[in-house]
């Protein structure tokens, strides 16, 4: 077993870990977790009980070969909750969180400041951006494209089989700046564009225009963003980024201020 393991790491009982593991500093693994061979563990990071990290492909059970290189890496200053799997060659940034028991298949690759909420389910083969918040119960099929600073609330699938059960699989775009509401189904294929809404319940089944505002089943246009408002304030809520920070990196300034910097 080859583990290199930095400064002030905790690894509790009954934990196992595999061979080619890197452990950088002030991480802290909880008990009975297992980490299989050939996963990264950046620094800062904490490892919940019983999670299982760089979890077995096809090829092992193909031939039980333990040994298949199938390497996991987990940015720094993340969290992963208990009973979470994740699978290998799958890539995470850094400040990534889940809830407890969510699930992220291999050929993954996820940005920074990521969440993953409670039993929540990655099918694999997925591109996840940055600031990407998934609530509980989401589940994201295979082929999706997450673009950056979309929240997905629960109960949200994702769908991939046009014509079920089939092998063409064709994921969900989601871009920028979008909301899918609760219990939303988005049909195979297709792309919500950025600062659009989905409303809670729909069932997308066309491309969504950017800005518009999806209701219903099927799923229609009923308005523009800039029309709704707040249920509290009675100001505007949308675009939701010049009205809310918590999270951002633009928190306790405003997103105008942080674009001009990012230029």
């Amino acid at each position: 077993m080859t583990v290199i393991k930095g400064k002030n790491v905790v690894i509790k009982e009954g934990t196992i870990i595999g061979d080619n593991v890197v452990i950088e500093d002030d991480v802290y693994i909880d008990y009975n977790c297992i980490i299989r061979d050939n996963v990264t563990i950046k620094k800062g990071t904490t490892i919940g009980a019983q999670c299982i990290l760089g979890e077995f492909q096809m090829d092992f059970y193909n031939n039980r070969d333990e040994h298949i290189p199938h390497p996991l890496i987990i940015g720094e200053s993340s969290i992963i909750r208990s009973g979470t799997i994740i699978y290998g060659d799958t890539t995470i940034g850094d400040y990534f969180q889940t809830g407890h028991r969510a699930t992220i298949r291999e050929h993954t690759k996820i940005g920074n400041h990521v969440n993953v909420g409670t039993l929540s389910d990655i099918q694999g083969y997925c591109d996840i951006g940055n600031y990407v918040k998934m609530h509980s119960n989401v589940h994201i099929g295979q082929k999706s494209v997450i673009e950056d600073f979309v929240w997905i609330f629960p109960y949200v699938v994702l769908t991939n089989d046009p014509t079920p059960p089939s092998g063409e699989l064709v994921g969900v775009t989601v871009k920028s700046f979008s909301i899918i509401a609760t219990g939303s189904i988005i049909m195979p294929g297709l792309t919500i564009e950025g600062d659009s809404l989905v409303a809670a319940g729909a069932v997308v089944t066309k491309n969504v225009n950017k800005e518009d505002v999806v209701a219903g089943v099927p799923g229609k246009p009923i308005s523009n963003i800039c029309n709704i408002k707040n249920h509290v304030t009675g100001e505007p809520a949308y675009p939701w980024r010049y009205h809310f920070d918590r999270g951002m990196p633009w928190e306790n300034s405003d997103y105008e201020t942080w674009e001009k910097a990012q230029k």
